[in-house]
């Protein structure tokens, strides 16, 4: 494990490795406890880069043997790697070194899960593998041989010779260490194979354990659509004889994009009807698509260093978006990803954690694969092509693949591609990969005369490192209605570039109401009083779902609020409103779903906290409660009616036309129950035949009160599914009260089903109890103190699981002083511990100071 010794990173220190990679050949000799790695890499010095030390990275190895061009050398090894003196020109290393992957349990570099050999490399996990310059700007061709017992043995690339006992593989595309990928164990396949553009045959499998072959359909369903796709509207073809995917039950990730060999988390590539809700199936269906398309935006290209993340991320977020909304809703998708990025980015943004799209400096790189480097960096994409348009962003994405194959970039030559396709300086838009933060637009606007006109200011607040903000741009997307509820302006899209800037618009025979920010063009905070009058006609006319969505959300926020700070009642003005959009039939389902939801109480503590009111989380649960109640009173009369048009009677498909009528059918579930007490969720337990309407129903008993029967149900049922049981963890928590959610998590600690170790099953217990606002929040501080000791017990076994969980007391300055003391005092727990990660100690560090 990596321990406590913080060492900053700095992006203006980039210098360039002492030595070209021309090849790399390496042997594995598998041993759960003493695996041995034989290395034979040529090297030939760069006389573009400074004079430096032969320096190569290596982490919790044992060296056996070294040699250069044949001769034994004895190098000087440290914890982090190990120099030797070389020659001046090309030689020979060669390297044998032992490892035990079965004691590796942080799960990177070449691991064991149950029973079965894996690795996982990116950020820099290769270094606990063999000693390597592992950095991405070092890229080689591979050839690898892998010996042992184990039935099936793969790894990057084409497959070569095989006999009893071995397998070689090589893989004839120059890649960095950190895509390298090694799986073996005992595997079946479900095979398929795809015809590229060009004509040639891909061979398709998806691996997984003896037992899963009939979890594996639509996985690659969406990889066939996904190679497709990337044809028809990207023109990038697949380049390799085979294309692998491996299920592994313990990954720190979703999956990763190693070339030709996929390594997936299980939950992001096994589904059935059965076992597998909707959500999972768009899932799977998106996260699949992402690493496919990390083929090219990622592989084919990849970062010059850590600090260029955002370019391969960033840009294959945006396309595996843009995918998702080409097989599914294109609205409902759009309104989804903003719900995320509000709920993950802009916390994030907005406190000790914020940096960058693109860091300046870093102490560990795990520690940025955040939402601001993946979501806020697609978002950045998304108005690169908002302005350039969509022809010129095809025109700059064909150079770009032109250009810069088979090397390591930096964004600028990101933006350069565009400044030299369209001819704009992309100097000012630049800043969206250098400030942090999320800057608020505030709104202005006058009428006279036919003559329309719209102020808008731009802000963003001081940062952690950042104080003062200069003015970026901002792509604005505008429509005008009349009163009437007639578009007047179709949506426009307005460049603001200053600080304070005007637009107007003429010749207009009434004042507008205007319709700002469609489809959420910009990641920004929108600041701009405007009436609840104003808010319901844009619910009821605007043409945008997205601010039609958004008009909704504000109006629930503000009433939400009201009832927070004044006891005001529910707005039956409002719901009235809203009623007749969700049984507008002529709607989407899946939309009228989305309607029907609310702010999330995470929310709405930022909204007051935004405000100067300290958020006090039991007050906005029970708000949030009375209005869901006041939702199921009101459209009583309704809800029968949507529960059948909600129904679906032909058999399963996990489209988005069945997904979307669950999903509405969900929403009404919920109501009904407050109104019956869980009558009808009970029936539907009992005779669903698939996941979605099962767990809904569940999720419903156990927020009613009559869930011990129903949960002892579905743990016999499903107790052998290891994905349905996380669900099962998940649900308890997140659908009970808050005054008891702690101790059911604490309880389900205990549950001989629970395994810190697995990072799924760890996240769904103790990542649901903090998701659990009110009952996380609880004002004894028991769930601080809960997750704390659970973290400090985790670190030592994985340190990027751990981090990462720590990011859920982000957010501590929020809420009042009592409850800031008791996180605080848990936060310096944490970092107290002796041989605390390198992980943890930066994240707790940075919230506490």
């Amino acid at each position: 494990m990596k321990e406590a010794t913080p060492q900053t990173i700095y992006l203006k220190d980039y210098t360039p490795f002492g030595w070209q990679v021309d090849s790399v050949h390496l042997t594995f000799k598998l041993a759960p406890e003493a695996t041995r790695v034989t290395s034979r890499i040529r090297f030939t010095p760069d006389p573009a880069a400074p004079a430096q030390d032969f320096f190569l990275h290596g982490e919790e190895l044992t060296l056996i043997r070294a040699a250069v061009d044949g001769v034994a050398v004895t190098p000087e090894v440290t914890p982090e790697g190990l120099r030797c003196a070389v020659p001046n020109g090309p030689f020979l290393w060669e390297a044998e070194v032992e490892i035990a992957p079965a004691s590796n349990t942080a799960l990177e570099g070449l691991y064991m899960s149950n029973g079965m050999y894996c690795t996982q490399c990116e950020a820099e996990g290769f270094r606990k593998i063999t000693y390597y310059p592992d950095r991405p700007d070092v890229m080689s061709v591979f050839t690898v041989r892998i010996e042992g017992a184990e039935p099936v043995k793969l790894s990057n690339g084409n497959p070569g010779a095989s006999g009893d006992g071995f397998a070689e593989w090589h893989d004839p595309w120059p890649k960095p260490a950190y895509l390298f990928a090694l799986v073996a164990g005992d595997l079946v396949n479900h095979p398929d194979s795809f015809t590229t553009m060009s004509g040639r045959q891909v061979e398709l499998n998806i691996w997984v354990r003896p037992g899963d072959e009939g979890k594996c359909a639509w996985g690659m369903e969406s990889l066939k659509k996904s190679m497709t796709w990337d044809e028809e509207v990207y023109g990038r073809e697949y380049d390799l004889d085979i294309f692998n995917i491996v299920a592994v039950d313990d990954f720190n990730m979703g999956a990763m994009e190693n070339k030709g060999l996929n390594v997936f988390n299980s939950s992001a590539v096994l589904a059935s009807p059965e076992t597998s809700t909707d959500a999972n199936f768009e899932r799977i269906e998106a996260i699949i698509a992402h690493e496919y398309f990390h083929n090219w935006t990622g592989n084919r290209i990849t970062c010059r260093d850590w600090f260029q993340l955002c370019l391969k991320e960033g840009l294959t977020v945006f396309r595996d978006s843009q995918f998702t909304s080409d097989m599914r809703s294109a609205e409902v998708k759009r309104i989804s990803d903003v719900i995320d990025l509000r709920a993950r980015q802009f916390p994030e943004d907005q406190g000790p954690l914020s940096h960058p799209v693109r860091p300046e400096s870093f102490q560990e790189i795990n520690n940025f694969y955040t939402a601001t480097v993946y979501e806020k960096g697609a978002e950045v994409i998304g108005m690169l092509k908002r302005l350039v348009g969509d022809e010129a962003y095809a025109k700059a994405l064909d150079l770009y693949f032109a250009r810069h194959d088979g090397q390591a970039c930096t964004i600028e030559d990101w933006l350069r591609v565009f400044e030299d396709t369209t001819g704009r300086d992309l100097s000012q838009f630049k800043r969206w990969y250098s400030q942090s933060g999320t800057p608020h637009l505030k709104v202005a606007e006058s009428y006279a005369d036919g003559s329309y006109t719209l102020t808008f200011t731009q802000h963003t607040p001081p940062t952690p490192g950042q104080s003062d903000k200069a003015p970026q741009v901002l792509p604005i997307a505008v429509g005008l209605l009349n009163p009437n509820g007639d578009e007047v302006v179709p949506t426009t899209v307005l460049e603001m570039t200053e600080a304070e800037q005007s637009f107007t618009f003429e010749g207009l025979a009434a004042k507008p109401v205007p319709s700002i920010l469609r489809g959420f063009s910009a990641p920004v905070v929108l600041d701009r009083s405007s009436s609840p009058e104003e808010r319901a006609f844009l619910l009821a006319h605007d043409t945008d779902a997205f601010n039609r969505w958004e008009a909704n959300r504000d109006l629930a926020r503000e009433g939400l609020v009201a009832m927070i700070t004044e006891g005001a009642a529910p707005d039956e003005a409002w719901l009235d409103g809203l009623q007749k959009v969700i049984a507008d039939e002529a709607l989407d389902p899946a939309f009228r779903a989305l309607m029907m939801g609310g702010p999330s109480q995470s929310e709405l503590a930022q909204v007051l906290h935004g405000r100067g009111i300290t958020p006090d989380p039991e007050a906005i649960w029970t708000a949030s409660e009375t209005l869901r109640d006041a939702k199921a009173r009101r459209w009583a009369g309704l809800l029968p009616r949507l529960a059948d048009e909600a129904a679906v009677t032909a058999p399963f498909s996990p489209d988005a036309e069945q997904a979307g009528k669950r999903a509405l059918g969900g929403a009404v579930l919920s109501l009904q129950t407050r109104i019956d007490g869980g009558a009808a969720a009970e029936a539907q337990f009992k005779a669903a035949d698939n996941m979605t309407l099962q767990l809904t129903a569940l999720s419903c008993l156990v927020s009613a009160g009559r869930d011990e029967a129903a949960l002892g149900v579905f743990e016999r049922q499903w107790s052998g599914d290891r994905l349905v049981m996380d669900k099962w963890f998940a649900l308890q928590i997140a659908a009970t009260t808050p005054d008891k959610a702690v101790e059911r998590a604490e309880a389900l600690t205990r549950h001989p089903a629970f395994d810190m170790k697995n990072p799924n099953r760890f996240r769904a217990t103790l990542g649901g109890l903090a998701m659990h606002h009110a009952g996380f929040h609880r004002r004894d501080g028991a769930g601080y103190r809960l997750l704390a000791d659970w973290l400090i017990r985790l670190d030592a076994v994985n340190p990027q699981t751990t981090a990462r969980m720590c990011t859920v007391f982000q957010t501590w300055k929020r809420y009042d002083p009592d409850r800031q003391a008791l996180i605080r005092a848990e936060l310096e727990r944490i970092a107290a511990r002796p041989g605390l990660s390198r992980d943890v100690t930066e994240m707790v560090t940075r919230m506490l100071s």
